[in-house]
């Protein structure tokens, strides 16, 4: 008689006890969504701003050349994919407020995950463009003929480089993202 009681005992305040829980690692999921949300849209802008800035000119055998962002098409793919991320990053928190309010079926965060998976795999597409086109600036390929041309303009090889290295940060913060909301998804099955 008394194992019963001890058992309806524990029963009953688990129930209290797991909402607790819950209720306090959801706070923190949500406080950690929002941050990294917050800092991929600020690694994001960064990258943009250095990117539309870089620009060098130079003069080779009397002959003036320019090396600018817009005349690699690798660059203006991660310059659009950087503009997205900004973009989407303001509207995923407005996202992110609906499905956190205390009425939204927890199932809703399929369409956070989704928007982060997207974003992660436009994120890392264009870094790797990026990074692509700015190792053959830096270091030419010999096999192809290519020469680098870093060692002349290496005002404008670095701030493409720092770019790239925002675009990075804004993928891992998105790749987090994309992480929490499946485990947060995988916590709440879809039926």
């Amino acid at each position: 008689m008394a194992s019963e009681t001890a058992k309806e005992q524990n029963s009953s305040s688990s129930p209290v006890k797991f909402l607790a829980v819950s209720s306090k690692s959801r706070r923190r999921f949500l406080i950690a969504q929002a941050a990294l949300r917050v800092l991929a849209f600020a690694a994001a802008s960064t990258a943009l701003a250095v990117m539309i800035t870089s620009d060098e000119s130079i003069v080779l055998f009397g002959i003036k050349f320019r090396a600018y962002y817009s005349y690699a098409s690798a660059f203006r793919f991660l310059l659009g994919a950087d503009a997205v991320v900004c973009g989407f990053s303001l509207l995923s928190l407005v996202l992110l407020r609906l499905v956190s309010r205390s009425g939204s079926n927890p199932r809703n965060y399929i369409f956070l995950f989704l928007h982060d998976l997207a974003i992660t795999v436009l994120m890392i597409s264009a870094c790797a463009a990026g990074t692509a086109i700015g190792y053959v600036g830096r270091h030419g390929e010999e096999k192809m003929g290519w020469v680098g041309l870093c060692n002349r303009v290496t005002k404008f090889c670095n701030q493409v480089m720092v770019s790239v290295v925002f675009s990075y940060l804004a993928f891992f913060c998105y790749l987090a993202l994309t992480i929490t909301s499946a485990n947060k998804l995988s916590s709440h099955p879809l039926e």
